[in-house]
């Protein structure tokens, strides 16, 4: 117990938190930059008055996992098993529940969940939730090769009711090789000009509403940028999260 002249002066003496919190377990690494977005995105999205208003984070930052569009489309292993047990040894360190900082490796939710006893939230499930009151109805999905491959965001978005608008072959071709010069720690002002001509190429193909539903997107495209409503996927999963840990369910 920290008493008197032990008090660090960041941590008001008279601050107290009453509510339980619950503990995050992050799968990060999936890659780097996307994950440190997350991570300064809730920091800053928290409301905090001081260090104790701040959610407990445990961070498995593990960018040695290997390619997941690789994985998905049957070139390499399968990555669920790394992903798992990054799953448990984050369980173990203590986390309530998880999240995982990439939307492609979501195709490998099944395996992650079935290894832990504790909840896994989905970047999915909470993007096509938040679009419930939106009025949207053919979402243009901005996703990578191995997130569209699996048909994450095309099952989900029907279920939902919503159709999905899909780039062409050529088009996902371009985005994937502007996602890995970002991913090569890239900061050219042609990438961002890029990534919203893609944006506008699903608006011009009938979509009234854009998901980004790839971690790297916020690095470069911003609502105020975007040709149509933007649900940018990191940012609801902050939200989320957030919520979740701090307990207002």
């Amino acid at each position: 117990m920290v008493t008197g002249s032990q008090q660090n002066a960041d941590n008001p003496p008279d601050h107290q938190v009453t509510r339980e919190r619950l503990t995050v377990g992050v799968l990060g690494g999936l890659g780097p930059e996307a994950t440190v977005d997350f991570l300064r995105k809730i920091v800053d999205a928290t409301p905090a008055t001081s260090d104790q208003d701040h959610i407990h984070l445990l961070i498995d930052h593990n960018p040695g996992v290997p390619n997941r569009h690789a994985s998905i489309a049957g070139r390499a292993p399968s990555v669920g098993p790394q992903l798992a047990q990054m799953a448990q040894r984050l369980e173990a360190a203590g986390a309530d529940f998880l999240v995982m900082v990439c939307n492609t490796a979501h195709a490998f939710e099944a395996e992650i969940s079935a290894a832990v006893s504790i909840p896994f939230l989905s970047i999915i499930d909470v993007t096509v939730a938040a679009l419930s009151d939106s009025g949207a109805a053919r979402v243009g999905v901005m996703a990578a090769e191995g997130c569209l491959q699996a048909g994450l965001y095309q099952q989900a978005l029907g279920a939902a009711g919503y159709e999905a608008i899909l780039w062409s072959d050529s088009e996902l071709e371009e985005f994937m090789a502007l996602i890995y010069r970002i991913k090569a720690g890239q900061r050219h002002a042609d990438i961002a000009e890029g990534i919203a001509r893609l944006a506008a190429s699903l608006v011009t193909r009938g979509a009234d509403t854009l998901i980004a539903g790839c971690t790297e997107i916020p690095l470069f495209l911003h609502a105020q940028a975007s040709p149509a409503p933007l649900f940018q996927s990191t940012d609801l999963l902050v939200q989320r999260t957030i919520a979740l840990a701090k307990g207002d369910t």
